[in-house]
């Protein structure tokens, strides 16, 4: 018989307008970050990295995580 391994990996939080959401993977997906801002996908997104530097989103981009990164909606 095999052990079942029940032990998961790291877990992050991610920051969206300064709301800290508990994370499992160690990426996320702009549509991900738009789901968990409960914010209209038509608005999309932009990422704010640790010296507040803003990058605009695209659509179905991967987001590595990263300490001081932060996500807000793009007005």
């Amino acid at each position: 018989m095999e052990a079942i391994q029940t032990q998961r990996g790291p877990k992050f939080f991610v920051d969206i307008e300064g709301t800290l959401h508990t994370w499992e993977k160690d990426t996320i997906t702009t549509e991900e970050i738009i789901l968990l801002g409960g914010w209209d996908p038509s608005l999309g997104a932009i990422e704010i990295d640790k010296d507040n530097n803003e990058r605009t989103l695209r659509p179905g981009e991967v987001i590595d995580l990263k300490p001081g990164q932060g996500f807000s909606k793009k007005i």
